[in-house]
């Protein structure tokens, strides 16, 4: 029993001992180019951009649903027109609808980049949008306050290289409050990698039955920076009603080798 307990306790203090570790690690380490996460954090939603219409909007007015937010510039030639081209793939093969279940957020951390470019830009990547779910896919640009405060809450490191900029490919998921919940890496995307974020994302608010099935028997590996199939706990899982399909079983003809007996005592 006390070998049992001592289990269950290291179960339980080991991550945390090993979270900290980490954190502690990307402390000390940060890179000058790529991501320090920052999950769990809220960004300041009350940041002040532009959209595609020029108007002033806050991270308040266009984050109030599960929202997977992509930090870009415009002339990028590179990484960033392959990343907004996975972006929109994966939508298509979703089953969430965009404006419904989730929205889209893109981001110039480039301050010489206008609302004009951002339209241009914008419908090279909803040329299979109706007009309607066009606009929950926004366009921002800012200026080096703002867009350095989103990039500093993002964790998203960038550097100068002659005209250009020096970049990671991630994709940032946001909660309807603006927390941080999931980043995705890469240029292209699985649809059940970004329906699970999006699920993650939206913790709190009804969503189908099999999203949280699909919860339970998946995790992130943050190694692999990608889902994946939580081999211990369906296994045990499947161990655990295999033992109490026998144990009903064994109850089952109990009952029935005990009423036979009866009978025979019964019935001499």
């Amino acid at each position: 029993m006390k070998t049992l307990k001592l289990f269950w306790i290291l179960m339980l203090v080991l991550p945390v001992v090993a979270t900290h570790g980490q954190s502690t690690i990307y402390d000390s380490n940060e890179p000058e180019i790529g991501v320090v996460e920052h999950l769990g954090d809220t960004l300041p939603m009350d940041l002040i951009f532009n959209n595609e219409q020029g108007e002033n909007v806050s991270l308040r007015d266009v984050i109030n649903k599960p929202t997977i937010i992509t930090l870009v510039y415009f002339d990028c030639p590179g990484l960033c027109s392959p990343l907004l081209d996975g972006v929109s793939e994966v939508m298509e093969q979703m089953d969430l609808q965009l404006g419904t279940d989730y929205d889209v957020l893109t981001v110039s951390f480039n301050t010489e980049d206008t609302p004009e470019r951002a339209v241009e830009k914008k419908q090279n990547f909803l040329k299979k949008r109706s007009s309607a779910q066009a606009e929950h896919w926004v366009y921002l640009t800012g200026d080096s306050a703002n867009i350095t405060q989103l990039v500093d809450a993002i964790g998203f490191k960038y550097k100068k290289a002659g005209n250009d900029w020096i970049h990671a490919a991630v994709v940032t998921v946001v909660s309807p409050g603006g927390m941080i919940t999931r980043y995705l890496y890469g240029t292209s995307f699985l649809p059940f990698d970004v329906t699970m974020a999006l699920g993650e994302a939206a913790k709190g608010i009804p969503r189908p039955t099999i999203n949280r099935v699909l919860e339970f028997c998946f995790s992130y590996d943050p190694a692999g920076r990608r889902y994946v199939l939580d081999v211990t706990k369906v296994s045990g899982t499947i161990i655990l009603f295999i033992g109490l399909v026998i144990f009903i079983t064994l109850i089952i003809r109990s009952r029935k080798s005990r009423r036979k007996n009866d009978s025979q005592s019964t019935n001499p």
